[in-house]
């Protein structure tokens, strides 16, 4: 017992040596005031206090603010749902072009289908004519190559 009581008291003396070499002494004034200071005073009796420096897990550098904290995380949910928006919108886009295209094959099977084409305008009936029925043909096949194919 004895030496592990000797071996504490040397550990326990050597400590403030070991340290940073900064001492802070602590005392109370004569109105009963404690003060703190890297000094000793002159004319009291003074306590040295063991002064622990603490490491963070995050350097400073790499410290951030709450505020800082959460910008970042707003900024984050911002981009996500900027992420969601865009994917909604190449969605309907994708179906859109899905329903262009199956229109498109539509009308060219009934045109290459059919030798005559009726239409309606202003609440008239009439037939296309071999030029109308060309230029119809092309169109759709056009409308066709741009909706069916890859994206681009």
């Amino acid at each position: 017992m004895n030496r592990k009581t000797l071996l504490l008291t040397i550990v326990l003396a050597a400590a403030p040596a070991i340290g940073s070499g900064a001492s802070v002494y602590k005392w109370t004034d004569a109105n009963g005031v404690t003060h703190f200071g890297d000094r000793q005073p002159t004319g009291q009796s003074a306590e040295q206090v063991n002064v622990r420096a603490g490491t963070s897990r995050n350097p400073p550098a790499q410290r951030q603010s709450a505020q800082e904290q959460l910008e970042a995380l707003e900024s984050e949910q911002a981009a996500q749902q900027q992420r969601q928006k865009e994917s909604a919108v190449e969605e309907a886009r994708r179906k859109q072009r899905e329903a262009n295209c199956s229109t498109a094959r539509a009308n060219l099977g009934i045109i290459e289908s059919n030798a005559r084409i009726r239409v309606e305008e202003n609440g008239e009936s009439r037939y296309l004519s071999p030029e109308e029925i060309e230029q119809q043909r092309q169109q759709f096949q056009r409308i066709a190559d741009e909706n069916c194919g890859a994206e681009e």
